[in-house]
């Protein structure tokens, strides 16, 4: 619903724009720095504490998107000019700053979209090749649970969307995508060995059967990423919650969201291919094979 009713936040490097990381000298109120910085010329400027308590993070997003890039650059020189105003020349310390043009963030932005995109059409084709387009339709449709929950999840930590998060959000899709194809391949063997079982049986022994490989799997990678949540910067901070919850909700997927999609699909449109499984045949006697469609 706050995905739907709100939207998600997009970092300057989409929305186009100036950020700077500022140390001052002493503690500063961001109420005096956001006075200062609107004295200045820089409207609606986001200010946030980064790490100590003298350290800050200045955003300035530009509201017009035909503004070009060096409109963007000349941000930082306002904010910079502001600043010296305010708390005097050499009472602050610029740590970082970068300057992103509208025209850029966008084809950043566009990019993003088609590497998800481009993904989820090459899986498809992938899985439909390899195993039966049935199971490529389960897999995307699973897929495309986990990052629509990622993004909810973005929305509701009201992350920033980064280039940063973008690689965390296409590291899930193919962890989840990984994790769902070893379940898919051990349904494929089963059916061929357990050909006259109901397909629900042979779901549930796959499942239960890549059980091992997928709690180990998921268990040392969340145990990283829970690490780095915690003790990473404020940088690789985002990256690394994105990616706890990518790697809960798509081993979640994997188990309860792709196998039963598969499950309705060969209801709904048609049986998964098997061998079915063949009696012995007495010598003389012409074998008949069950019609299994």
């Amino acid at each position: 619903i706050m995905l739907a009713a709100i939207g998600i936040t997009y970092s300057i490097e989409f929305t186009g724009g100036a950020m700077m990381h500022v140390r001052t000298a002493a503690p500063v109120e961001t109420t005096r720095l956001r006075a200062a910085l609107e004295r200045g010329g820089v409207d609606n400027p986001e200010i946030q504490s980064f790490g100590s308590a003298q350290e800050y993070v200045i955003r300035a997003r530009l509201e017009d998107t035909n503004t070009n890039e060096a409109q963007a650059t000349a941000i930082a020189a306002k904010v910079s000019e502001a600043l010296d105003a305010d708390l005097g020349a050499g009472r602050y310390e610029i740590v970082r700053s970068e300057g992103v043009g509208p025209k850029v963030g966008g084809e950043l932005q566009q990019k993003a979209l088609i590497a998800i995109l481009f993904s989820f059409v090459t899986t498809l084709i992938y899985l439909a090749f390899r195993f039966q387009w049935r199971f490529g339709l389960a897999a995307v449709i699973a897929t495309a649970h986990d990052v629509l929950a990622t993004v909810a999840f973005i929305r509701y930590l009201d992350l920033e969307v980064s280039l940063v998060v973008v690689a965390a959000v296409l590291t899930v899709l193919g962890y989840s995508l990984n994790d769902t194809i070893v379940i898919f391949d051990r349904v494929r063997e089963n059916l061929k060995l357990h050909g006259r079982r109901k397909l629900a049986d042979v779901l549930n022994l796959s499942i239960n059967e890549t059980l091992p490989r997928t709690i180990l799997t998921g268990g040392t990678t969340l145990a990283t990423a829970l690490v780095l949540s915690f003790f990473a910067g404020e940088v690789i901070k985002p990256f690394a919650l994105v990616m706890t919850f990518g790697i809960i909700v798509g081993t979640f997927s994997s188990i309860f969201v792709a196998s039963p999609v598969l499950l309705w699909i060969t209801n709904r449109w048609g049986r998964a291919e098997r061998t079915p499984a063949r009696a012995p045949v007495a010598p003389g006697v012409p074998a008949v094979v069950p019609n299994d469609g």
